[in-house]
């Protein structure tokens, strides 16, 4: 149980709903900002102003899946007011208290650096990462049948990388009657690409794998699906980006040449924000449960 701790939480999504209840329900003390347009009750939680008074007692800070932009914006949907994290916030927070988000940019790393704050990134985790990769591969098929008009059995799709994401997407178009090509780095990745019936590749040889390719599923975010691989493919082709901003496609080419790319980051919180709320509310909470115990405050 949570009981006694104090939580904050500021801004957010639907996610962030499933992430209230949990919390409710193991007795933490629950204060949330940017969420005036909330009508969803939930008892015992204390709606307040983003102000710097709401930090001075609080063992956990959580923000949003993007934690704030490079100015400090974060997101925040139930909400017609800008919410800013500032040094005002920050410089009067205990120093115990964690500060736990999705994935942090440049802005939300150096800030608690500079007041000696820990922060959590829970899509860092392999297990978030994992449960994430479910609804991400939902997304992607979804994405996919919007946009080709053949069915995946039967198509010939590439899924670039074999890492959490790319393990999934793989496996559950495979399940579909997919023919299923793996681009690869590593030789342990090659091997098991071929041991789970997969179609392995070295990265070097994307271009001379395109020619006959309905659908790309790229999990890399570094420059992978270049002009010359794009210029190798068919037009029929569909480009799915599952990357990080910006991506790792060519967009600006894709769409020269006429064939479909799209950038898709995030797509748990999209398609399914129910399980992805779940998914970070068990994670956050064993977090925190965790670090309650090694203070001495819980079983």
């Amino acid at each position: 149980m949570l009981t006694g701790i104090q939580i904050v939480l500021a801004g957010g999504d639907a996610r962030q709903l499933e992430v209230i209840q949990r919390l409710t329900e193991l007795d933490a003390s629950v204060t949330i900002a940017g969420f005036d347009r909330l009508d969803t009750p939930f008892s015992g939680v204390i709606k307040a102003e983003w102000t710097p008074e709401i930090l001075k007692q609080a063992d956990a800070l959580i923000l949003p899946a993007v934690g704030t932009d490079d100015e400090g914006l974060i997101t925040a949907l139930f909400t017609d007011q800008e919410l800013k994290l500032t040094d005002a916030h920050l410089a009067g927070i205990p120093k115990t208290c964690k500060v736990i988000t999705g994935m942090a940019k440049s802005y939300l790393r150096k800030m608690c650096e500079k007041y000696h704050l820990e922060l959590v990134e829970l899509f860092e985790r392999d297990d978030v990462a994992i449960y994430n990769s479910i609804p991400t591969a939902e997304g992607a098929l979804m994405m996919a049948i919007q946009n080709t008009d053949i069915t995946i059995h039967g198509s010939n799709c590439i899924v670039l990388g074999l890492g959490r994401t790319g393990f999934t997407m793989a496996r559950t178009l495979q399940a579909l009657g997919a023919r299923v090509k793996v681009g690869v780095r590593r030789d342990e990745a090659f091997a098991r690409a071929f041991e789970m019936g997969f179609e392995p590749f070295y990265m070097p040889e994307l271009a001379r794998q395109a020619g006959n390719i309905d659908l790309i599923f790229n999990t890399i975010p570094t420059m992978i699906v270049t002009a010359q691989v794009i210029a190798q493919l068919p037009l029929r082709a569909c480009i799915i980006d599952l990357a990080s901003k910006p991506g790792g496609t060519d967009f600006r080419f894709a769409e020269k040449r006429g064939i479909k790319a799209m950038l898709a980051p995030g797509l748990p919180g999209i398609v399914a924000p129910k399980t992805a709320g779940r998914i970070i509310a068990n994670s956050l909470t064993q977090i925190i449960l965790e670090d309650n115990r090694l203070r001495g405050n819980g079983p």
